[in-house]
């Protein structure tokens, strides 16, 4: 039970989104004021106000880690894998305690952009989650690796669906400070505090048994034995006929490569446009139509992370008859669908609704992540999966400011319009993963196998 890395997620996506919450109604309160003292009266100086501070706050967020979450990376998987999880997650309980001293003491707003440059300089999320996913990959076993991810998904979304849906409650609650979200900033540094503990002194790196190092093996001996076998069979094949070469104008490149380059681009993409849609969307529920104030914020990030509880079971139910890719797609086409139906919503019954048409949307990069995991070495699981992520966090960084300047520019016209493009993105990464389901078709019709590491040639057989 102490390699379960459960209760640190649990425990750390609770606090964020206490944090998340609490953030943004103190920075709406900051603006509503700034806005009445210079006697401002449009709504649409307040969203624009809004939106560049989270545009300064997610640049700094998301290019500071850049160097910080690399080293993390080859220091855990040299070191302790422990690492990557423990530095982040002291940098989240130093950093987002600056959200309470903004409250308590009334220190400008501009003091949590420090607060997201320590963020960062410490790996943020970047390092934690890359450094979880490889983790939790060390503990499973090939054949129950997506599961075993989109299961870590759950808890993460199960935890944050608690935390937003009190979140709102917590924020408004004077009774015991006249600080209005004190109480919510109190509460988040406590479950931070609790998992930067727990990640130290309880967490232990996973250990194998005897029976793994039998299995493990059983399994070279049998491979050993399996590519002795190959050579043969290859070498008589090609002595009888040359039909079985592979084409001469067909990339060398080794299926795995084509594997990683294929999943990296759908994964960055999709992110992308994940990660502009809920930073739009929080800017968006707070101007007209729905207007929302802290309790139905609170139940707004609720109904985001319910997409993480629909994901697993999607995954769970689904990966008994389905394969990877065709999981990966089904959430796609999840997210594009529902982000556009929430590029007209007009009432909430209506974000609701692109809610529950998003239920899926969150399958593909757990998926995409076990599909990697299952070509490379599994002591590359830290660099690579941080590889990922950086190369997740650089690209949407620079693409949310953009998208955030587009969603100023057309609050006048129609304020929608960042959902259709961020549906049309979520539909394109559709096209790299059909690209690699048909080459691993290809390559199964063929005969050749996908062997991490391997080249095909083309005068053998893999």
């Amino acid at each position: 039970m102490k390699t379960w890395i459960e209760p640190v997620v649990a425990g750390a996506q609770v606090a964020a989104s206490f944090y998340d919450t609490g953030l943004l109604m103190v920075v709406r309160n900051h603006y509503n004021r700034t806005i009445a003292a210079s006697n401002i009266s449009e709504e649409d100086a307040l969203q624009k106000g809004i939106s560049n501070f989270y545009i300064t706050y997610n640049v700094i967020m998301g290019l500071t880690p850049i160097l910080s979450s690399y080293i993390l990376a080859k220091i855990g998987d040299k070191i302790s894998s422990k690492i990557p999880i423990c530095i982040p997650l002291a940098g989240y309980l130093v950093s987002r305690a600056f959200l309470l001293l903004v409250i308590l003491l009334d220190w400008p707003i501009e003091v949590m952009f420090g607060s997201a440059a320590l963020n960062g300089l410490t790996g943020w999320f970047t390092s934690y989650w890359a450094g979880v996913m490889a983790w939790a990959s060390q503990c499973s076993s090939e054949s129950r690796r997506s599961l075993r991810l989109i299961i870590i998904e759950l808890v993460y979304g199960l935890a944050g669906f608690v935390g937003s849906l009190i979140s709102g409650h917590i924020f408004i609650n004077v009774y015991f400070t006249n600080h209005q979200g004190a109480i919510l900033a109190y509460c988040s540094t406590a479950c931070y505090a609790l998992c930067v503990l727990y990640s130290i002194f309880v967490l232990r790196p996973p250990e194998k048994t005897e029976a793994e190092e039998t299995n493990n093996e059983d399994k070279i001996i049998k491979g050993s034995q399996n590519d002795q076998m190959n050579s043969e069979q290859c070498s008589l094949l090609t002595e009888k006929s040359t039909d079985v070469r592979v084409p001469d104008n067909q990339s060398n490149m080794s299926p795995s490569k084509w594997m990683l380059i294929t999943m990296f681009t759908s994964a960055i993409v999709f992110n992308v446009a994940l990660t502009a849609t809920e930073d739009v969307i929080n800017v968006f529920v707070l101007k007209k139509p729905l207007s929302w104030g802290p309790v139905e914020v609170g139940y707004g990030y609720a109904a985001t992370y319910m997409t993480y509880i629909t994901s697993f079971l999607g995954v769970f139910v689904l990966s008994k008859c389905l394969s990877d890719m065709s999981l990966i797609i089904i959430g796609m086409l999840s997210f594009s669908s529902g982000i556009l139906i929430m590029g007209f919503v007009r009432w909430t019954y209506m974000y609701y609704i692109a809610r529950a048409v998003m239920m899926f949307s969150l399958i593909p990069t757990p998926t995409i992540r076990s599909v990697i995991s299952k070509h490379i070495q599994g002591s590359s699981y830290g660099k690579t999966f941080v590889a990922l992520q950086l190369g997740i966090e650089v690209v949407g960084v620079a693409s949310s400011a953009g998208f955030n300047k587009l969603y100023q520019y057309t609050l006048d016209w129609y304020s929608g319009i960042c959902f259709i493009v961020f549906s049309v993105l979520g539909f394109f990464c559709i096209i790299p993963i059909s690209m690699a389901a048909c080459k691993l078709s290809s390559d199964a019709k063929d005969g050749r196998t996908l062997i991490p590491g391997q080249q095909t040639h083309g005068t053998t057989i893999n």
